[in-house]
């Protein structure tokens, strides 16, 4: 019975050398049943610690070899000490289950047993096996004669750097006289011996001996391997060889290699055993692990170098490796021209690559390690910035394009692969640009906090956000568009917004693409040395995001994963270049810390390019930032009630300051703050000689501005300018002026699809009942309204436009998970009021539902802060 083994290499602890002022640089060597395996290494110390899994098949009486390396750079790697690891032993004194036991072992000297010169702890993991199977194969392994010597991969020097376990593929083989042959002459050899050098791998097998004549009483101890060939036995089993010139052990337990002379075909008489003259041993280079009869059509051979190879005389190839009958549900079939395929019927696919046990085994855990992201990603694209009923209705109404209707005899079309084109049917010609922006691509952006649409007939109009005014006058020229037009209501509308944004990324795109070549493994070091060695105008671009070994195109859906898992990892605080702005508050902001990373600047440029990229390409991101750090991208003024987003003791402290008399209190407070930074206690003077400056009645506003200023960009200076200098590299952020901070995290990070019955039926209520008429009234507007105003009436309440993967059963709050909450608060002439902290809306008792309705859109769209009455 085989078995999967994971195998950690926790740490060792060696003898210290006083010659060796530096220390070795330790690795470990896991070999058996002819599998060599190695980890890491450990640069000079004498207490390596790797914690590093291996992963090898073994049988219930296989025995593992370790051996430790100290790694020379010019030399040959020096061998520190081995120790062995009989796996029936363990199971037996573990009840036949391998699950996490820990093993220490005593590394012995390769030249002395007795000299102990260190331990090695390992941690044996996943192997179980039932009493009547493990009793099985021990009974096999007593039935082969003299133990069956197996090649676990025991050694004795290495005398050069050729024999360094740097490949699987060189195995090592044991000889009664205690020395190891690989290919080589063994250090024992008489000179007169032949040597046999390993030939590469031959395309075609050499042809099996039928016998193996027996070896001439005048040959040396060192026969020639060509003359020991012999074809595979019938039953599948290995051979060894006979050999009696030594009486020391193997290291495999055996008192010696010889075989029962039954197993073997002599074409002479049997020259007599002597102390002096023997047989080479001759043992495959891997030990076949199976008993079991080879499926049809294979045949197993040795080529004269003694190494057992198999032959399959169907496909005609030849492998090293034993075959192994097809998994269960896996047939092998044969198309028209001949070529084999194997056809899974428990999943209904094809492949042409033969199916193993350990194949499919390593392909349902990857399909397991795949769900689990497949969990996140599905979450992630069912992000959106308007539905599609809204999508839809923009485009039945050509008030929300943002370039009016198209010119006479033109025609909007979209080819199969979703690429829109457009046709001239007065010339019967087609084109790829919009023949609106021709000639627009000179134009010059509008000033901050305007808007450019269009009226149903294609006249455009300017919204001025900042005064919530519109007019036919361009801001940029001064002149009218339409002479004497009708007055048209100020609106906000997020879904122009974005149009207009979307008008402007495609005047700022460049034509052709990039190619972004990525490894899963290394995605962060990738990305961030191919994003910067581009021009910054070459990132807008048509993105063409290549996962090495992963055949595609891409079309969208891998640069929005590229996306996706980018950044999840640039924007963990495990880095250190962001981190929680809160406790109970998982948006990010800039880490004051970051700079234990000495290339910390670089890489906050990289995220600032990235970030762009997101919004240009009109991708979504995994997490999203505070609310002050979007307003810091819109460059709109921070103010003290953004504090209460990401820090609200802070932010109660400091109200609690300017609502009272700190005179009367007797506080003594000072314009300088002391600030922690990795266990670092530093001063920071809010203004010039603030040490010595009392704050006062007449000054405690001033000591509140500056206070909440320093709060709110303390010791980020220097990363917020890296940030915003390869932000506006991709993306200027003039761009951008038209959105509030709420807009630009929908604009960033999407939102959901949000589920009312979901909300109704995890949400509780305060002084309400289910049955109130106000409760009645606000659930009638919550499904009055489109997706949008429902994820700001959420915006409004929690501060976050995201749900998490369990939706409102899963919301956060500061204490823990907290449920949407409504609590009858105040009089019928306030303003509903939220708790971010605590997911609560305080809803008056308003007497209509007209009244409800006015409140809360007035709250929604107008209020900056949530306490507004």
């Amino acid at each position: 019975m085989k078995a999967q083994l994971q195998v950690t290499v926790l740490s060792a602890k060696l003898k210290e050398n006083k010659k060796n002022w530096f220390g070795p640089s330790p690795y470990v060597e896991v070999a058996v049943d002819g599998q060599s395996k190695r980890t890491e290494k450990c640069n000079n110390t004498h207490s390596p610690k790797w914690k590093q899994a291996l992963t090898v098949i073994v049988t219930p009486v296989s025995k593992l070899i370790f051996r430790v390396w100290s790694h020379q750079t010019l030399k040959a790697d020096i061998l520190l000490g081995m120790a062995t690891l009989e796996i029936s032993e363990t199971l037996k004194a573990n009840d036949l289950k391998l699950s996490e036991v820990v093993q220490t072992l005593q590394l012995c000297s390769d030249r002395d047993p007795k000299d102990i010169v260190g331990d090695l702890s390992v941690c044996l993991d996943g192997m179980q096996v039932d009493a009547e199977t493990f009793a099985t194969a021990e009974r096999e392994q007593a039935s082969v004669p003299n133990g069956n010597a197996r090649q676990n991969g025991d050694t004795g020097n290495r005398s050069s750097r050729d024999t360094s376990p740097s490949s699987d593929s060189e195995e090592w083989v044991i000889v009664p006289n205690g020395h190891a042959v690989n290919g080589k002459v063994s250090p024992s050899l008489s000179p007169g011996g032949s040597s046999a050098s390993r030939p590469p791998r031959p395309a075609r097998p050499p042809p099996a001996t039928p016998r193996r004549p027996a070896a001439s009483p005048t040959s040396s101890s060192s026969s020639s391997p060509s003359e020991l060939s012999e074809g595979p036995p019938s039953d599948g089993s290995s051979q060894a060889s006979a050999s009696g010139c030594s009486n020391q052990p193997d290291d495999s337990g055996a008192g010696g290699a010889a075989t029962a002379g039954s197993s073997q075909t002599a074409s002479g008489p049997k020259p007599p055993e002597t102390s002096t003259t023997a047989a080479l041993a001759t043992t495959p280079r891997i030990t076949p692990m199976s008993n079991g009869p080879l499926p049809p059509g294979w045949e197993q051979r040795v080529d004269q170098n003694g190494r057992v190879y198999y032959v399959d005389h169907i496909e005609k190839r030849t492998t090293w490796d034993r075959p192994e009958p097809l998994p269960t549900g896996w047939e092998r079939r044969v198309d028209p021209m001949g070529r084999v395929y194997y056809v899974d019927h428990i999943t209904r696919t094809t492949t042409w690559q033969r199916p193993t046990q350990e194949s499919v085994r390593n392909y349902e855990e990857w399909q397991h390690q795949r769900s689990q992201l497949q969990g996140a990603m599905q979450q992630f694209n069912q992000r959106f910035i308007y539905g599609l009923q809204d999508q839809l209705a923009a485009t039945a109404n050509k008030e929300f394009d943002p370039l009016g209707p198209l010119p006479h005899g033109w025609e909007k079309r979209t080819d199969t692969n979703g690429r829109v084109y457009f046709v001239h049917h007065s010339t019967r010609t087609t084109q790829w640009e919009d023949p609106r922006t021709q000639g627009l691509l000179n134009d010059k952006p509008l000033p901050e906090g305007w808007e450019m649409r269009f009226t149903v007939d294609g006249i455009p109009y300017f919204v001025d956000h900042n005064r919530r005014t519109t007019t036919y006058i361009d801001p940029r020229t001064g002149k009218s568009s339409l002479e004497n037009g009708p007055q048209i209501t100020y609106v906000r509308d997020f879904k122009a917004k974005v149009q207009y944004f979307r008008f402007w990324c495609q005047q700022l795109s460049m034509p052709q693409h990039i190619k972004i070549n990525v490894s899963r493994k290394t995605l962060f070091e990738d990305s961030f040395q191919q994003i910067m060695s581009f021009h910054p105008q070459d990132l807008r671009r048509r993105l063409w995001i290549i996962f090495p070994g992963e055949e595609g195109l891409d079309y969208g859906g891998v640069a929005r994963e590229w996306f996706f898992l980018l950044s999840h990892e640039v924007l963990n605080p495990m880095y250190c270049l962001f981190e929680y702005a809160g406790k109970d508050n998982y948006c990010l902001q800039i880490n004051p810390a970051s700079y234990i990373n000495p290339d910390h600047l670089k890489y906050f440029k990289f995220i600032g390019r990235f970030i762009a990229m997101a919004l240009f390409h009109g991708k979504f991101i995994d997490t999203g930032f505070s609310l002050p750090f979007y307003k810091r991208i819109l460059n709109k003024p921070l103010a003290l009630k953004d504090l209460e987003s990401i820090d609200p003791e802070f932010y109660n402290s400091l109200i609690w300051i300017k609502d009272n008399n700190i005179e009367e209190c007797g506080l003594e407070m000072f314009f300088s703050v002391d600030k922690e930074i990795l266990g670092e206690v530093t001063t920071h003077e809010l203004k010039p000689d603030g040490g010595n400056l009392q704050v006062t009645e007449e000054n405690k506003e001033e000591y509140i501005r500056l206070v909440a200023e320093w709060r709110l960009s303390r010791g980020v200076e220097e990363q917020t300018q890296a940030f915003f200098e390869g932000f506006n590299e991709v993306l200027p952020q003039q761009y951008l002026q038209y959105f509030d901070a709420k807009e630009l995290e929908v604009m960033l990070c999407g939102m959901q699809e949000i589920d009312l019955v979901d909300w109704q039926r995890n949400t509780i209520y305060r002084h309400y009942a289910r049955s109130s008429k106000q409760i009645l009234w606000f659930w009638q507007f919550a499904k009055e309204m489109d997706n949008e105003k429902r994820m700001r009436l959420l915006q409004f309440v929690t501060g976050t436009c995201r749900l998490p993967v369990g939706g409102f059963a899963d919301l956060m709050g500061s204490n823990g998970p907290q449920k949407f909450c409504i609590e009858k608060v105040g009089k019928e002439n306030w303003l509903p009021r939220s708790h971010t902290c605590f997911n609560r809306l305080d809803l008056p008792p308003y007497k209509s539902y007209e009244q409800l309705k006015e409140k809360l859109m007035f709250a929604i769209e107008e209020t900056e802060g949530f306490g507004q009455e």
